[in-house]
């Protein structure tokens, strides 16, 4: 998106910094696809996001965290009932 100059194509800095404050003024607080309920089951989702479709991720998140909500409980579900989930 950045480049030192136009020649490539880019886009200057201050360009940059306007485009993301019309965005940031247009939707002040975007939201993304991914279900999540704490800053964990963000991490885990988005993770899975980079194999998955957001809306696969969410199919399989929805009965994960409502077991495993925690890095604790994930690791007291244990490798193969993750695995079931996340399959």
């Amino acid at each position: 998106l950045f480049h030192a100059g136009r020649d490539s194509g880019g886009m200057k800095r201050a360009e940059v910094f306007e485009f993301y404050r019309r965005l940031a003024e247009l939707n002040p607080e975007p939201e993304g696809e991914l279900e999540w309920l704490n800053p964990y089951t963000l991490l885990v989702a988005v993770a899975l996001s980079a194999q998955a479709t957001d809306v696969s991720v969410n199919l399989a998140t929805r009965a994960l965290f409502a077991v495993a909500d925690s890095p604790e409980k994930m690791l007291e579900l244990g490798e193969a009932r993750l695995k079931e989930h996340i399959k």
